[in-house]
C-alpha cells in the first residue's frame, strides 16, 4: 500500500470499513455463542446431553486460547487485508458445515475450525481498527468495531436463538453462516486495505521478543484476564443468583440479561467518547464503578429496585471495559507489535471467560451462590491496583 493512499484512509474518518468490521464481528460472536441458546435442540437431535453441546462452546473458546497467539506468529508476513477476509470466510464455513454434519463428534471438528479463525480474527480487529485511524482516534475505532460484539449479545444471540427453535438449529446455523459468507465479501470490497508500520525499514527484523513494549503488554492482558475471571464467574450464574436471592421470577431473566446487553452497548459509547484519549483514565473509573457497584448488589440482596439500578450501573461500567482494554493496548504496544499483542489480548480475554465460570462453579458449590458478588469485587479490586500501580511507574518515568 502506498503512502498517499495511507494517509489518505487516515483523513478522513472509515466510518463505513469499521460498520463492515462490526458486522463481522456481530456474526462472528453469534455464531460463537449459538450453541447456548439451543441445547435442547441440538441434543435430542444428535442424541448427546445437554452439557456435551454446552462443552462445544468450551472446544471453541479454548482452541482460540490455544491457537490464537501462534497462528497471529505465523500469518504475520501477510496481507491483513487478505487475511481478515481469509478468517471471515472460514468463520463462515464452520458454521455451514456444522448446519450439515451428521453426528456429534463431527460438530467439535467444526466448532474447532472455527475457534481457529475466531482466534485469527480477533487478533486482528482491533490491531486493524488501530491501522486505520490516527492515535487520537484509536478509542473510537476500536468502540465501533467491538461494537458489533456488544450487539451480538444484546440481538443476535437471542434472534439467532429464537431463529432456530423455529425452523430448526440447522437452519439457524446455515443462516448464520450464509451470512457470514456475506460479509466476508462485504469485508472485501469495504474495509480499507492496511500496512502496519515498519520498524527501521522491516517489520520482521527485530525479533518480537526484543521488543521494549512486550512488558507493558503483559501488563493489560494480565489485568484483562483477571478481569473477566471474576466478571464470568459471577455473570454465568446470574441467574440463580436473581432467582434464589434477588426473588426474581425465572420468566424476568431473559429481560434482564437483555437490559444488561443494552447497558453495556451504553458503556461501549462512553468509553470511545469520553476517554478516546485516555484509555488508563477510564479504566480505573470503570474498575471502580464495577466494585462499589457489584459490592452493592452484595449488600442490597433482595432489594429489588435499588439491586436493579446496581445491575444496571455495573453492566455500564462493564461495556466500557473491552474498548478501553483494547485500546489500552494499542497505545501501550509499539506499531510492528500490535498484531501480536492483540493476539495475546484474545487469549487473556478467553481465559477469563472459560477460567471465570469454572471458577463461578466451584464457589457456587463451595460457598453457595451469594459469594460471587464478593469475590467479583475482590478480584476487580486487584485490576484496579494493578492499572493504578503499572500507570504511576509510567507517568513516573523521565522525559527523554
Amino acid at each position: 500500500m502506498s503512502t498517499t493512499s495511507s494517509l489518505t484512509a487516515r483523513t478522513a474518518f472509515p466510518w463505513l470499513g469499521l460498520i463492515v468490521l462490526a458486522s463481522a464481528v456481530f456474526l462472528a460472536v453469534t455464531g460463537e455463542m449459538l450453541p447456548t441458546g439451543l441445547l435442547p435442540d441440538m441434543s435430542a437431535a444428535l442424541g448427546v446431553s445437554e452439557p456435551l453441546v454446552g462443552i462445544l462452546v468450551s472446544v471453541f473458546a479454548f482452541t482460540v486460547v490455544a491457537t490464537s497467539a501462534p497462528i497471529t506468529a505465523l500469518t504475520r508476513r501477510f496481507p491483513r487485508h487478505a487475511l481478515m477476509v481469509v478468517a471471515v470466510v472460514v468463520l463462515g464455513v464452520a458454521n455451514l458445515v456444522t448446519a450439515i454434519s451428521p453426528s456429534y463428534p463431527v460438530i467439535v471438528a467444526t466448532r474447532v475450525l472455527g475457534g481457529l479463525a475466531h482466534g485469527l480474527f480477533f487478533s486482528l480487529v482491533g490491531a486493524y481498527a488501530g491501522y486505520l485511524v490516527a492515535k487520537e482516534h484509536i478509542a473510537r475505532a476500536v468502540s465501533i468495531a467491538l461494537g458489533g460484539g456488544t450487539l451480538a449479545f444484546v440481538f443476535g444471540v437471542p434472534l439467532a436463538t429464537a431463529l432456530g427453535h423455529s425452523v430448526g438449529w440447522r437452519a439457524a446455523f446455515a443462516i448464520v453462516g450464509g451470512l457470514t459468507i456475506l460479509a466476508a465479501v462485504l469485508v472485501w470490497r469495504f474495509l480499507p486495505p492496511v500496512s502496519r508500520p515498519a520498524v527501521g525499514g522491516d517489520t520482521a527484523a527485530t525479533p518480537a521478543r526484543a521488543d521494549p513494549t512486550i512488558p507493558a503488554v503483559i501488563v493489560v492482558c494480565v489485568v484483562t484476564a483477571v478481569t473477566m475471571i471474576g466478571h464470568y464467574a459471577f455473570y454465568t450464574y446470574i441467574a440463580p443468583y436473581a432467582i434464589q436471592l434477588g426473588g426474581v421470577d425465572a420468566g424476568a431473566i431473559s429481560p434482564l440479561l437483555f437490559t444488561a446487553g443494552i447497558a453495556g452497548a451504553v458503556g461501549l459509547v462512553l468509553a470511545g467518547w469520553l476517554f478516546g484519549r485516555h484509555p488508563t483514565r477510564g479504566l480505573l473509573i470503570a474498575l471502580g464503578t464495577i466494585i462499589v457497584a457489584v459490592t452493592a448488589i452484595g449488600v442490597l440482596v433482595g432489594m429489588p429496585v435499588p439491586s436493579l439500578v446496581a445491575f444496571v450501573v455495573w453492566n455500564v461500567a462493564f461495556g466500557m471495559l473491552p474498548p478501553l482494554l483494547q485500546t489500552r493496548l494499542l497505545h501501550a504496544s509499539s506499531a510492528r507489535f500490535r498484531d501480536t499483542a492483540s493476539a495475546f489480548y484474545t487469549t487473556a480475554f478467553n481465559v477469563g471467560i472459560g477460567g471465570g465460570a469454572l471458577l463461578g462453579a466451584m464457589l457456587y458449590d463451595w460457598l453457595g451462590v451469594g459469594s460471587l458478588p464478593w469475590v467479583y469485587a475482590a478480584v476487580v479490586l486487584a485490576s484496579f491496583l494493578i492499572v493504578l500501580v503499572s500507570s504511576r511507574r509510567r507517568s513516573g518515568r523521565p522525559s527523554a
